[in-house]
This record gives structure tokens, sequence and C-alpha cells, in this order.
């Protein structure tokens, strides 16, 4: 749930109503006041303002108007030009269509990254390093989109499942060992076949990475380390999940990139050598074709100076 929806959900006084509809109303141009101005404005005590922070849940009115702020400025950039639920009409021709399906996806990417913390990507990879293996969670959509992330993984010698058989996910939670990690997949956070997941995850003291909407939701809550989705799209008043996915599969490339990195050579000529033996497709294109020259560029470059 978005902090501006809590905000108008909770059950307040009358001068705590009035004086959450006048931070509403003023947005962002609220971080300029400070706590008196704002009281003086609603004819409240500044006491007022904290209270109304305690009741949302936070130990402030600082940490009340930061995460307003935040909240409101990501909701305010991005996203002017195009619709994430309608980014093309009934009579756009097909490049029009092209191009808009093109700005979406950058657009997408752009917001996605700034949603991004380092310490929340921090900890994501190192529950990832640390594990034996790695479990994905998902539904539908979701977890075909997670097929392409664990092949990657595994790739690179990192033990990734994906659950394909309908009602074996609790199974594969409840035999989950100490060393797994696992990563759960879901846009509203609050999806039920998830959320059974997550508890009995809880329950073996399974860590886990959920990538999952802004705002306070459940699975966060359950969550080591939470790393958010653009969160633009209704539930169904739309044309396709187009944000959703991409969203997902930017933070699962994010994800296997700094696990990657982490022993980037042994990674790289691991897939290399393997690759060598493994890949003989041919091609007549010069840019895709592979030459001793290119592998010799590449050994080179991981040679001390």
């Amino acid at each position: 749930m978005l902090l501006t929806e809590k905000m108008k959900q909770t059950d307040f006084s009358n001068a705590e109503t009035a004086l959450v509809g006048y931070i509403l109303d003023k947005g962002t141009t609220i971080e300029s006041m400070t706590i008196k101005e704002i009281a003086e404005a609603n004819y409240v005590h500044p006491s007022t303002l904290i209270r109304v922070a305690k009741k949302l849940g936070y130990n402030g009115w600082l940490e009340l108007r930061n995460e307003f702020l935040a909240e409101q400025t990501y909701l305010q950039t991005y996203f002017e030009d195009v619709d994430a639920n309608f980014p093309f009409q009934n009579n756009d021709g097909l490049m029009t269509i092209a191009n808009k399906i093109a700005s979406l996806e950058r657009t997408t990417i752009d917001d996605t990254l700034s949603l991004l913390n380092h310490d929340d990507l921090q900890k994501a990879k190192q529950l990832l390093l640390n594990a034996k293996q790695i479990k994905i969670f998902g539904s539908n959509a979701n977890l075909l989109i997670s097929q392409d992330f664990a092949l990657k993984m595994r790739r690179i010698q990192k033990n990734v499942v994906t659950n394909q058989t309908m009602g074996e996910d609790a199974y594969e939670a409840f035999n989950s060992q100490e060393d797994t990690c696992a990563i759960l997949i879901s846009y509203t956070g609050e999806n039920n076949h998830i959320l059974q997941i997550a508890k009995i995850l809880q329950k073996q003291t399974i860590p886990i990475i959920a990538l999952t909407s802004i705002g306070d939701n459940t699975l966060a809550s359950l969550s080591q380390a939470v790393l958010r989705m653009t969160t633009r799209e209704r539930l169904y008043t739309k044309i396709a999940n187009f944000t959703i996915n991409s969203s997902i599969c930017y933070l699962l490339d994010v994800l296997y990139s700094c696990v990657f990195a982490e022993d980037y050579q042994k990674n790289l000529n691991h897939l290399i050598t393997i690759s060598e033996l493994v890949d003989k497709r041919k091609t007549s294109s010069a840019i895709m074709a592979e030459s001793p020259e290119s592998m010799i560029q590449i050994t080179e470059s991981f040679l001390p100076n």
C-alpha cells in the first residue's frame, strides 16, 4: 500500500484528517515548510503532526515527511509521456506502436533503477552468494520470466531451481535446507499463494529476497532483502503487463550480473570454455563470428599488468 493510500484510509480525528488533506493537497511543496508553518496553516499544535506520523507507523514527523516526499517524487517522475496501462491507441500505426513500446521499455528501466538501493542490492547479492541452492517462487508470467535468470545462473554453476509443477510450491518451501535462499516475486506483495510460501520459508528460517511494488506490503515485511519493481500498472485495466515484466527482467539481470561480477574472470573463463566445447552454431555474419584473435584479447585483458 502506498503511503498516500494509507493516509487516506487511516482513522484520524477531525483535526488530523484536515491536516492530512492539507499535506496531500500540497504534495512536494511541504519540503520547504517547517513543522511550525504547517501546523499554523492548519490551526493545530505541532504535536498534531507527530501524532499523525505515529498513527501511520513512523517515529516522528521528519520520518513521515521524508517518506512522503520520496513517494511523491517517484510518482511524479518518469511516465509523463507514456501510459503504463495504455501505451498505444487503437488508431496508432505499426511504427508508432513500435516507438511507443520502445519508449515504455526505456522508461520502465529508468524507473526501476531509480528504486534500487545500494544496501538492499548488496544484501540480496550476499544472500545469493552464501546460498548453496536458490529457489524462485512466483506465479504465471513471473515464474516464466525467472527461468531465464535460473538458466544463466546455472551456467556459472549456481544451483537455481524454479518449480514447474502446480501445487508443489509449498512442498518445495518446506523441504528447503538451511543453506537455501528464496526469491519471491509478487507485484502486489499480497498474493495469497506467495504469502503462504513466504510464511513457510520464514518458519524454516530461509532468507527471502522479494521483488515487489513500492510501499508497505506483507511480502516485503517477511523478507530480508527487498527490490522494488516499477509500480505504475493497475491490476487488470490495461493492455498487458508490459512494465511489470520489463521491471522483473531488469532486476533479475542486475542480480545475475552482481553475482557474476563477484568472480568475474573465473565466471567468464568458465562460460567461454564450455561454449567452445558445446556451441557449434555457424554464422555468415562477421559481427557474430568468433575468432582466435578475439579470444586472445579477452584472455590478455585479464592478465596482470
